[in-house]
């Protein structure tokens, strides 16, 4: 008598994009040298301490760690709204701004769907994308590192839901113009949302820079992305925000994850707001920390992209990896990209000084 043959044991299985997802690569922290102090150049992170009143702010926020966070993050809306003079209506908080990348393509991507945006750019675009099930539609960079917005609009087509225009682009540092930007908005569809992701807004220096308040207001098919990571120093907080057309900015907050905004990141937020002189004062300080890494880096017969953020971008090729591997040796951690370039943070100046050193014992690039 034949036995029954036993039924295949079956697993869960996630859905079949997931696998495609690419692994998103953090910058990692310097290895420990004895005896030297050592910095972190990989994460382009504001070097200084908590503004005045931050710390203290956080530090009684957390008192009351036992209870939910606002979810309708208030407090915050009311101060960006003062602070912006935009509507609360038109804002949505989140867990830093790539967080407002997955909320914004969950809200507006069906899976098959495109968005279209620079590369290389900011790494978690591509991730994101998968994660929606969207297709990623990858324009390359001009030369000199800046987006190359006439090929982006030429790249629309009626799949394209969503174009990302990361300016100041990370990790290469170019910024589009405010001319450029207008130019490329009149060439797209204006039921495609256009995303002006502005994490360095601060550290930008430049004729025609763009005034995205004003674009937005121009343009309701525009949402800023803004974060309190970079100049503002709450990295390890997590908070940023958008500036959308209401209807937008309601999508974004009806897919957020609910409590996501931290009590103590609301509060650190808002104290950042208050104490913005000084942080204005910190961020004049890194550019002219970022004149100087740039005219060394000139000086040692470099050439690399205009930058706009608070990083250079150093287009190695092959020798990326033993360009990140002196600066390792020197006492810094920057951020390769293989077989491309490295980002480097413009932070500390020993740390500035550690680099510069390495250029001229490297060679030019």
């Amino acid at each position: 008598m034949a036995h029954p043959q036993p039924m295949p044991q079956l697993t869960p299985q996630p859905r079949a994009h997931v696998a495609l997802i690419p692994t998103y690569v953090p910058g990692k922290p310097p290895t420990p040298r004895p005896g030297l102090t050592t910095y972190k150049l990989s994460s382009n992170e504001n070097p200084y301490p908590p503004l005045p009143g931050v710390l203290e702010a956080a530090t009684a926020a957390a008192a009351v760690m036992n209870r939910y966070p606002d979810m309708g993050s208030t407090a915050l809306y009311d101060a960006l709204a003062v602070r912006l003079g935009v509507p609360v209506s038109d804002l949505a908080a989140a867990t830093g701004s790539v967080a407002l990348v997955y909320q914004l393509l969950a809200a507006f991507c069906d899976p098959g769907d495109e968005v279209v945006h620079a590369w290389r750019s900011f790494e978690a675009y591509p991730i994101a994308v998968t994660t929606a099930g969207a297709t990623s539609v990858q324009v390359p960079l001009t030369a000199d590192g800046r987006h190359d917005l006439e090929a982006m609009a030429a790249a629309v087509t009626d799949r394209t839901k969503v174009v990302m225009i990361c300016t100041p682009n990370n990790p290469t540092g170019p910024s589009v113009t405010q001319s450029e930007l207008t130019g490329f908005l009149a060439a797209v569809p204006s039921h495609v949302v256009v995303v002006v992701d502005e994490a360095y807004l601060e550290f930008v220096r430049m004729e025609d820079a763009v005034d995205g308040v004003a674009t937005y207001r121009a343009h309701p098919n525009v949402v800023l992305f803004r974060t309190f990571s970079k100049a503002y120093g709450l990295a390890g907080f997590r908070v940023g925000y958008a500036v959308a057309s209401t209807p937008v900015a309601a999508a974004l907050r009806a897919v957020s994850l609910p409590f996501g905004v931290s009590h103590v990141a609301q509060v650190a937020a808002i104290a950042s707001l208050a104490a913005e002189d000084a942080l204005l004062e910190r961020v004049d300080a890194l550019v002219l920390e970022r004149d100087r890494v740039v005219a060394g880096l000139a000086g040692a017969g470099w050439a690399f992209p205009e930058p706009q953020g608070n990083f250079v971008w150093l287009a190695l090729a092959e020798r990326t990896a033993d360009f990140a591997a002196a600066c390792d040796a020197a006492g810094i951690v920057v951020r390769p990209f293989a077989g491309e370039g490295c980002r480097v943070s413009i932070g500390e100046p020993e740390g500035n000084d550690r680099l510069l050193a390495v250029v001229a014992a490297f060679g030019h690039s």
